[in-house]
């Protein structure tokens, strides 16, 4: 039985291209840091020092403005040219993150595109499929349990 595939709709995603990109980015770093920042390698770190990302999601017209810093990954916006744009639909992104598609069988399906440095984008390809699947725990990284995490750091009541 073949699996649907969910596709933001157009009103929808032309909606969502009218926000401002930086709090996307900003929740976006967060889960990143939440679920990356510890595990990725030295020598990746350092390959990836001063890299500008760019997360797009087609179908939601959203695009996720980042780079990777000593301190770990930092939220931007209007950066310019990443130095790798990554882009897929939003469904596609999902299962990629769940682990329920190969990167490379999107790739050469033509459903995720890598642009810019293909180096770095082989790079971090190859680091997150060599790190256990328990690093992807999308409850954790979801927003809730991202504002969970910080309400928790920080101590606050509510």
């Amino acid at each position: 039985m073949t699996q649907s595939r969910f596709t933001v709709p157009e009103p929808v995603g032309r909606m969502l291209a009218l926000l401002p990109a930086y709090p996307g980015s900003l929740l976006f770093v967060s889960a990143l840091n939440l679920t990356l920042k510890e595990r990725l390698p030295e020598d990746v770190q350092q390959s990836m020092t001063g890299k500008h990302f760019r997360i797009s999601v087609t179908d939601a017209k959203l695009g996720f403005d980042f780079i990777w810093t000593q301190s770990g990954f930092v939220a931007g916006s209007n950066m310019g040219d990443a130095d790798l744009n990554i882009s897929a639909s939003a469904h596609d992104f999902l299962l990629l993150a769940q682990r329920k598609e190969d990167p490379d069988t999107l790739f050469f399906s033509r459903r995720l595109s890598m642009e810019g440095d293909t180096e770095l984008g082989l790079l971090v390809k190859n680091t997150l499929d060599a790190m256990e699947l328990n690093v992807f725990e999308l409850v954790k990284a979801a927003p809730l349990g991202i504002l969970a995490g910080m309400r928790s750091r920080l101590k606050w009541p509510l």
